[in-house]
């Protein structure tokens, strides 16, 4: 477990230089933003994306499950509760009326770092056209499952086990097993087999956007995250387009994904 994990200031801080230094960036690279317009993030957690769209002067919503998470929010986005700049709601995405809970639909929704934690995202992902607006578009970022690191192990506080690559790809048994022996308690086994049983695919990702009727506008691979230069100091790094184009084994190399997506006609 790194510092930043627990200091909620500075996962702020980072998520907001990240979306004003690469995601806003990536978005408009094809995409002219709409005069007013309205941004949804699922899964918002302390809102330091909104952040960076808020101080663009779009009004934002933020939904999040975990209401600790949203206290924070709250905190470090009180001027913006007080000019109406953004709202946010405490609720399960199934359960949210848009129409009555947030009182409009819009033109961007964000899942940065989201859907890779989502059981059953062909159930979720159909969910996200009750949010849109005609032309809406929809951005993914995530971390594919082979990746490394894509059982999110760093965050565990043993040592090794934080910093030992791929053996979340261990099968059945195995990888509790070797959480265990690297002493890895009973609740961090739980979390790491939770996050095993949602981990997704650049390809199934990319299946069940073919059976919601979405269409890739853009995308861009990693083969260094650009949070990591927040995190760690690593400097961005785009995937080599060779190893981009191959199917599965870029999943094992390419540390983090951009997608913006759409409905398609």
């Amino acid at each position: 477990m790194y510092e930043f994990h627990g200091n909620k200031q500075r996962y702020f801080d980072m998520t907001h230089q990240v979306t004003v230094g690469h995601i806003i960036p990536f978005l408009q690279s094809n995409w002219v933003f709409p005069k007013d317009m309205t941004v949804l993030e699922i899964g918002c957690g302390e809102a330091g994306v909104l952040k960076a769209f808020t101080d663009m002067g779009y009004k934002c919503t933020g939904i999040e499950l975990e209401e600790n998470r949203l206290e924070f929010a709250r905190e470090f986005m009180k001027s913006e509760l007080e000019n109406g700049t953004v709202q946010f709601l405490n609720k399960d995405i199934y359960h949210v009326i848009p129409e009555s809970d947030l009182g409009t639909h819009f033109d961007l929704i964000i899942l940065k770092d989201v859907i890779e934690h989502i059981p059953d995202q062909a159930r979720f992902m159909p969910q996200l056209e009750r949010f849109l607006k005609p032309g809406g578009k929809v951005f993914f970022a995530f971390p594919p499952w082979q990746m490394p690191y894509g059982g999110h192990q760093q965050v565990l506080p043993q040592k090794w086990a934080s910093k030992l690559p791929y053996y979340h790809l261990l099968p059945g048994k195995w990888y509790p097993l070797v959480l265990k022996m690297l002493g890895v308690k009973p609740n961090g086994i739980k979390t790491m087999e939770e996050i095993r049983s949602t981990g997704i695919s650049i390809e199934r990702f990319l299946i069940i956007c073919k059976a919601c009727n979405l269409s890739v506008c853009d995308k861009k691979f990693y083969l260094f995250n650009p949070i990591y230069q927040y995190k760690f100091g690593i400097k961005p790094r785009t995937q080599n387009v060779v190893f981009a184009s191959i199917p599965w084994l870029r999943n094992y190399i390419t540390m983090g994904v951009y997608y913006l997506v759409e409905k398609s006609n």
